[in-house]
This record gives structure tokens, sequence and C-alpha cells, in this order.
């Protein structure tokens, strides 16, 4: 078999795998990582795509699923050691990390790159967040001793800043290409002494959907019961200090003692800051109502907020559907995603989606420009917050720019668009590895030698560039 050089990724000349401790699974899922690695491969199968996803899996589902008609193969990694640690994906932590470092290296060159290489496929592996650090660079170890490093691509992707002290930064820079999220990440790591490429987030194309505009106005009735004047917050994310949260609760009482009426939504996580975040609302005069629901679909959500006593702030102690989110993200005056720490920010996008207005901090949210399509706090003073929403009460006609020009905004971060974008960047590292991407055309000018481990892999001949074997 010959190959035909084309020069450009293909689903045809090239299948993903994704490492990541997290995945699609409720065990796997513990923050917005598991989120990225379940809509990225999905995205990827969709294009047409091989894609594997290797996680820690629940111990109790298949170890291998099937999913968008054959090209999305989820791997649920050391079930054996999760059903020691049913507590979820971090339960157990370091034993699911020794396993996984140990084992995934052989699976990889055995059961996924050989088999591309004989089809004349390149491999693309990328690595999520640190406990993927060590996995990537002894797979590099391991296709390197085997002869197969240079027709393979390795990306290692940062999301957030926990344990980076664990990372052999010299050696992972050297085996793979660091990327991460954000301009704002990319500074962050500059004083690790490394430069890694910027491949930002992305949302599903569902989110880009028209949220239902009669939910909407039925949401709204709901929450200012029959005040128009009642203004209405949501705040979505984990109980963690970078969030600010208690900006948000001091922006909620000054907004309520300076005469004007506020409703804020929110749905923390199980985090020990979500006592103090309650605790210090409390302190400040707001009153709180807990609203409790059973897995609801939209129309009980909205019948548990009916039947609420009133108060400032409703803490939704129950899963929040995402016909719901999306509804609130599209009903509220404004989502409070003020973080002081943020790599990228997938909650504001979201809702940006939603045609809804996001208060967004300063850090990594590369789309956001205040008062064009986002409403950006520069400083953590709750007053800040304040003054915005005031001002756009004052002025509906720029609410309405900043929604729809958000809208806009967040179009241009779906996870079609940011596949256009790693793919660009694979094709220039490609180059620098002097991978040939092609399309495989019958020909009797291949030749078969031994490899390095014993087996069978053939010599593709080409007029031009000579050799290739795979």
């Amino acid at each position: 078999m010959m190959m035909k050089l084309d020069g450009a990724i293909s689903p045809e000349n090239t299948l993903f795998v994704l490492l990541c401790f997290e995945g699609p699974d409720v065990y796997s899922t513990a923050g917005g990582l598991g989120t990225r690695v379940t809509e990225l491969s999905e995205a990827l199968a969709q294009q047409g795509y091989t894609t594997q996803l290797i996680f820690i899996g629940d111990p109790y589902k298949p170890g291998t699923e099937v999913r968008e008609d054959g090209k999305l193969i989820l791997k649920r990694w050391s079930q054996w050691i999760s059903k020691y640690y049913p507590n979820g994906v971090y339960d157990g932590e370091e034993h699911k990390l020794y396993d996984f470092n140990e084992s995934v290296p052989y699976y990889i060159y055995n059961d996924v790159v050989r088999p591309a290489l004989s089809e004349g496929k390149v491999v693309v592996i990328m690595g999520e967040d640190w406990h993927t650090a060590e996995v990537m660079t002894r797979t590099s170890d391991l296709l390197h001793w085997f002869g197969v490093r240079n027709n393979v691509l390795m990306l290692w992707n940062l999301n957030s800043l926990m344990s980076l002290n664990r990372i052999n930064w010299g050696r992972l820079n050297f085996v793979t290409t660091l990327c991460t999220v954000s301009k704002y990440m990319k500074h962050k790591m500059w004083d690790l002494s490394v430069n890694p490429l910027v491949i930002p987030n992305g949302i599903p194309a569902r989110h880009l959907k028209t949220v239902d505009q009669e939910a909407v106005s039925r949401l709204r009735s709901i929450v200012r019961r029959g005040n128009p004047e009642q203004l209405f917050l949501f705040k979505i994310g984990r109980f963690d200090p970078d969030k600010r949260w208690m900006m948000a609760m001091d922006a909620v009482a000054r907004l309520k003692n300076s005469g004007h009426p506020v409703t804020l939504f929110v749905r923390g996580g199980i985090e020990p800051h979500g006592i103090d975040v309650f605790r210090h609302a409390y302190q400040l005069g707001l009153t709180i109502q807990d609203v409790t629901a059973q897995r609801p679909n939209l129309e009980q959500c909205f019948t548990a907020l009916e039947q609420a006593p009133p108060a400032d702030i409703y803490n939704l102690r129950f899963f929040l559907p995402e016909d719901f989110v999306r509804t609130t993200y599209a009903a509220a005056d404004a989502t409070l995603a003020n973080s002081g720490h943020e790599p990228f920010g997938l909650v504001a996008l979201e809702v940006m989606a939603a045609q809804g207005i996001a208060v967004t901090g300063s850090t990594g949210e590369d789309y956001a420009v205040s008062f064009e399509n986002a409403i950006v706090t520069e400083t953590d003073d709750p007053d800040e917050i304040v003054g915005y929403l005031l001002y756009l009460r004052r002025h509906p006609e720029e609410q309405e720019r900043i929604r729809t020009n958000g809208y806009l905004a967040a179009k241009q971060f779906s996870w079609d668009h940011v596949i256009e974008n790693l793919i660009g960047k694979l094709e220039f590292l490609a180059r620098k590895q002097n991978i040939v991407f092609s399309s495989p055309v019958r020909d009797d000018a291949s030749t078969t030698v031994a490899s390095k481990d014993g087996t069978d892999r053939k010599t593709i001949g080409d007029p031009i560039l000579g050799e290739l074997t795979v």
C-alpha cells in the first residue's frame, strides 16, 4: 500500500487518544475537567475522528463502551481499584495514579499505535492535567524504544494550577508539546520556564440553541412575584474562595440595603467553604431558603421554586437539569461568574451562549470584553458589581446589546471551531516532526521489514520522500 500525500489531517488518516482522570461517568466527574474531555471527545467523534478516551471510570460499568456510531471508544481504567473506593474518581487517588502510570503506556503502544501505524494512520495523544504528566512521559519513552515515537503527536494540556510541584517540567516539555486553555494560563506557565500553545475550551453546539422564551418569562415571573423591579441574579460553581462567593454575597446585601430588591439563585458543591459563605450571608442580614427536589425536570424545578417561601437567596440543593440552567442563564439579569482565578471560565461562556449576561473576573476569560459581550470585574470590591448592575438597570438597550454580542462571541468557541484551531496546530507540529498525513491507494511498492519488537512493519516507498516505515 502506498501513501498519497495531501499534507492535511483528516478522519481517514488520524485518530485521537485522550488521557484524563475525569470523564463522562458520574463517578468520574468532579469539575470542569470531566466536562471538557467528555465534550471534546464527543465533538472529535462527531467530526469522524476515531477517538479513545481513557479515564478512571465507574467500576460497575463496562470496561469498554462504544458510542457515536463506533467513533468514540470509552476505556474505563483502574476499575478493579475503584471498586475499593466508591466515593468518586479522586477517592484512592494515589493507588489509581500508580496503576494508570504502569499500565496505560503498554495499552497505547500495543492496542492503539501499532494497529494505527499498520493502517498508515497518525496517532494524536492528549493528556490532561498533572495526573497524566507521568503517563505521557512513560508513553513517549516506550514509543521511542520501539522506534515509532516520531509517528505520534503528543500534547499535554494544563487546566488548573493544582499539584504542579509533582511535575518534572524539563522531562515533560521535552517529550510532549505543552498546551493550556487561555493566555492567562500561558503567562502563569511562563513562571515555570515553559511556553505552551493556547488551545481554548469549547461548548457543544446544543448550547447555542435558542432558549425557550416562554420558560424564561415564567421563571422571571416566579422570581419577581409581581415586583418588576426585582433584580434576579444567579451563581453556580464549586464553593471555592477563588470563585469569590463572599464578594457576590456582599454585592447582594449592598443592593438590598440600598433599596434594590434582589433574588439570588445559588448552586454550589459540597465543599466546606459553603458553610462560610452562608454564614456570611446570614450575618449580612440576607434571608436564605433551601430548595430541594429529586432529579427534577424543568417543570418540577419551577414547581419547587413556586412552593418555596420568599427569600433573598435560594440555595438550590438538587441536581439542575441542563434546560433549567440555560433557562436561568437567559432569565437572570446577570450570572455572577466573578472568579479571582479562572483558567478559562466555561460557565461564563455557557451564559453567553444562552444569551445571558455574564459578570466575569479578568483572568482566563479571553473571550470577554467588558460592556461589549459581558461585564468584566477588575477588582474584588463588591461595589464594582453593584455599580455595573445598576448601570445596566438604567440602560436596558445596553443589556440587549451585551446579550446579542455575547451569543455571537460564544459561537466562536463551539467545539467545532476549537477543533479547527487544534487541527491547525497539529499540522504545524506534524511539520516539525516530518510526519506525513496521507490517504491510502493501492500500490505494490511496499515491502516488509522486521521491527525492533520482532513484529512486521511495512516500508512505504515514495518517489520524493523515500521510505516511510509504519
